[in-house]
């Protein structure tokens, strides 16, 4: 079973697993993400009841990625229609998905960093930085293994180059405000363990520009 998985892994970040995978791909996204969750609940579970953070976490990263790639996906599938790329649509949606499933294997692989950094500091919002570095060395990865993906499509179609920014866009967008939802990733040793945090579905569009304007207009 661990030989399966390793395999598949491998296979992904080599780019052997397309259209075909689709359901492997998403047990990777789902296996990979939940593991790098789990890393990412450990800090300050000293107890039964904060442990619990570590179940939450782990369910709520791969909850993160697919929720937001299933959400951004009816946009982004207008958006070719509109263009005339709606024909590659299926060869777009593989190449997407092989780069979500990489990049939580390149999370998981950056697990043990994570889990040195909880053990060398105790610092929560260090943590919580620090887990954003991890997401965003993971994301900057998986781009360049997207634009691998997408350079036949972008061959076939110029227009597809622009629709690869154009999601890019689209995921950031989606994906803050999953974050914001599902916050708390790292948990608080100053809060009480839960799955979401108090006024979890309000904007964070909105709570960020109320931050600012605030600091300016003091």
């Amino acid at each position: 079973m661990i030989s399966a998985v390793l395999n598949s892994a491998d296979s992904v970040l080599r780019g052997r697993l397309g259209a075909r995978h689709l359901a492997r791909l998403a047990a990777l996204v789902v296996l990979f993400g939940m593991f790098y969750g789990a890393v990412m609940g450990t800090f300050s579970a000293t107890s039964w009841e904060r442990s619990l953070q570590i179940v939450y976490a782990a369910v709520k990263v791969p909850l993160l990625l697919l929720a937001t790639f299933l959400i951004s996906l009816p946009s982004f599938f207008v958006l070719n229609t509109l263009v005339g790329l709606r024909r590659d649509f299926a060869d777009a949606v593989a190449a997407l998905i092989s780069t979500q499933a990489a990049l939580t294997i390149i999370l998981a692989s950056l697990a043990p960093m994570t889990a040195l950094w909880y053990l060398s500091d105790s610092n929560y919002n260090r943590a919580i930085l620090f887990n954003g570095v991890m997401f965003a060395v993971a994301t900057f990865v998986a781009q360049w293994i997207l634009r691998s993906h997408y350079q036949p499509l972008v061959a076939r179609n110029p227009r597809h180059r622009w629709m690869l920014r154009l999601w890019a866009v689209l995921y950031s967008f989606v994906g803050i405000q999953m974050g914001w939802v599902l916050r708390p990733f790292v948990g608080s040793p100053e809060a009480a363990t839960s799955f979401f945090r108090e006024g979890a579905f309000s904007n964070a569009y909105v709570f960020v520009f109320q931050l600012i304007w605030g600091k300016l207009t003091r």
